[in-house]
């Protein structure tokens, strides 16, 4: 089963405020929306860059984080795992969806996002 998209990237920001400021006016990205001090969005084209606080963010996350599309995670996870990587966590976020978090084998953090079905 191939992946969708590149849904989003993140970075873990701890000071919002701060971040949200230097990428929106250091880069002019256009804000998508803002959930309080959880979650930044701006829009690139068709990708999303995200700011995540740590509490969002894949737990251990530093710096950035790929989180790709899927309408799958079981298959995907075991296929991931035959080839070296780790399925770390799963979250369900409600009507955005769920999100698995994995470590490739050099221990890289990615995501796999499946949206709520409608």
């Amino acid at each position: 089963m191939p992946l969708g998209a590149i849904r989003s990237i993140y970075t873990v920001a701890n000071d919002m405020d701060l971040m949200q400021a230097f990428y929106a006016e250091a880069l002019e990205l256009p804000l998508a929306f803002r959930d309080r001090d959880q979650w930044c969005q701006f829009k690139i084209g068709q990708l999303a860059f995200a700011l995540s606080s740590p509490s969002e963010a894949a737990t251990g996350a530093r710096g950035s984080v790929v989180v790709f599309g899927a309408t799958d995670v079981a298959q995907l996870a075991q296929r991931i795992e035959r080839l070296g990587g780790l399925h770390l966590s799963s979250r369900d976020m409600g009507s955005h969806g769920s999100v698995a978090t994995f470590a490739d084998p050099e221990n890289n953090l990615f995501q796999i996002h499946v949206r709520q079905s409608t």
